[in-house]
């Protein structure tokens, strides 16, 4: 009985979101600019990329992707890119029997069918995400059931830690896995979150990458000095020694150039989303990382361009729209909830002067996202409709796409869309491509 209600439950949250679709798209077409312009910037404060209510128009209107996200060719020749999973977004307080069984299912695939790397987050307080409070932890398991694949940090949150602690811990995974650890670095942005380091939340940026400088020092088999019981100096060396001679580091960035720069002047590699970014938006960002790069001494072809992307690949677009459209919506629902959550003091006149404009509910909001992301900013869909993102993103500079499949699909269906998208990474790998000109 419990079961059936809560299908039933379902199924009607599913109408009315699809129903708020529709009203939607009857609402948009009557707003004057101004109201336009409003809305546009409601939109961009909730966190979501850039796009005009023309675009937003167009896909409430159409099925054809290319035409919603002007991911027309952009030249015949097929980019080289590199593909691995990504974790992010797993219900911390889901009830089942092995609530890490996807994670460990897929990264045994992964390992085997060639994917470059697999990553898990750091996330703390919240369902969302919320098996991944530690994932040096995690990333020792799979560690230990996997040969070939690189263990990443996706990303671990510097300033709620000591550079020392996160050094032991991920030394420990090097050596596990014998050379295979990689990791993302963010400064974090959630006051909650800062419970275990309150004192570092208003210095979060200027810790990171002092605690990056740090951790590499350790990771090189260099003494670091760090300060100690009554402001005395302390000097310390890492053990266990790291089998890997160099620690490969990314920045996470959330959209902020000067995150894409400062990574560029350390050599460092950058991990992004789309997100919170448009095309054009990540195209110059990449390109500042380059030059950054570059004025720094560095080849500016040497950084690694990391985005992550919802995915799910099947044969007919309309049945994988279907399928993922409920799961998304959950996703991108929670999503906005931290959204809202951390904008909450900093709600200003505009945002009350574009409620009595248009009651932009939450589900319209959901609406909007779901169709924009589905259309051109993921690998959801048909292989021949992921190839045209791919494509765009390896002509704008990007190395890497991060493939995020637990955002709330059971593991059969995970598992067959993995095996249509082993078949797609092969097209795209140096080796195939080689054999093609």
């Amino acid at each position: 009985m419990m079961i059936s209600r809560m299908r039933s439950q379902r199924r009607f949250i599913s109408m009315r979101r699809m129903m708020a679709m529709s009203d939607w798209s009857k609402r948009l077409s009557i707003l004057s600019p101004k109201q336009r312009e409003l809305l546009e910037l409601k939109l961009k404060k909730k966190g979501l990329s850039r796009v005009s209510l023309k675009t937003l128009g167009n896909t409430l209107k159409t099925n054809n992707a290319d035409k919603v996200t002007g991911l027309e060719e952009e030249g015949s020749a097929k980019v080289n890119m590199d593909f691995g999973l990504f974790f992010f977004s797993s219900n911390g307080q889901a009830e089942a029997d092995d609530v890490y069984q996807l994670l460990l299912e897929t990264t045994k695939y992964a390992d085997q069918a060639g994917f470059s790397f697999v990553s898990v987050p750091e996330r703390h307080f919240r369902d969302f995400g919320g098996l991944y409070p530690n994932p040096s932890v995690i990333a020792s398991a799979l560690a230990v059931i996997s040969e070939n694949v690189q263990i990443r940090s996706g990303s671990i949150v510097l300033p709620l830690h000591h550079p020392i602690r996160i050094a032991e811990e991920w030394s420990i995974v090097d050596n596990l896995s014998k050379g295979r650890v990689g990791l993302s670095f963010g400064t974090g942005w959630n006051p909650r979150d800062f419970v275990f380091r309150p004192e570092n939340y208003d210095n979060r940026r200027e810790i990171t990458f002092q605690g990056i400088a740090k951790l590499k020092q350790l990771w090189a088999g260099e003494e670091v000095v760090f300060d100690g019981v009554e402001d005395k100096e302390v000097t310390v060396s890492l053990t266990p020694k790291p089998v890997s001679k160099q620690l490969p580091v990314w920045i996470t960035s959330s959209g902020n150039p000067e995150t894409w720069i400062k990574a560029g002047a350390m050599g460092a590699n950058v991990l992004a989303a789309l997100i919170t970014q448009s095309f054009d938006d990540l195209a110059y960002k990449i390109q500042l990382y380059r030059d950054s790069l570059e004025r720094h001494g560095y080849d500016p072809q040497q950084g690694k361009v990391t985005v992550m992307l919802h995915t799910f690949v099947g044969d007919d677009d309309e049945m994988v729209k279907e399928k993922v459209r409920l799961p998304m919506y959950e996703y991108l629902g929670k999503f906005l909830d931290q959204q809202d959550n951390s904008n909450k003091k900093s709600e200003d006149k505009r945002n009350s002067e574009m409620k009595n404009i248009i009651d932009t509910s939450k589900d319209d909001l959901l609406a909007f996202s779901f169709e924009r992301y589905y259309k051109g900013s993921s690998l959801l869909g048909t292989p021949e409709k992921c190839e045209k993102v791919i494509q765009r993103l390896g002509v704008l500079g990007v190395n890497e796409i991060g493939c995020l499949i637990d955002f709330g699909l059971d593991l059969d269906s995970v598992m067959e869309s993995m095996q249509k998208l082993t078949d797609l990474k092969a097209k795209y790998s140096a080796e195939e491509i080689a054999v093609g000109e």
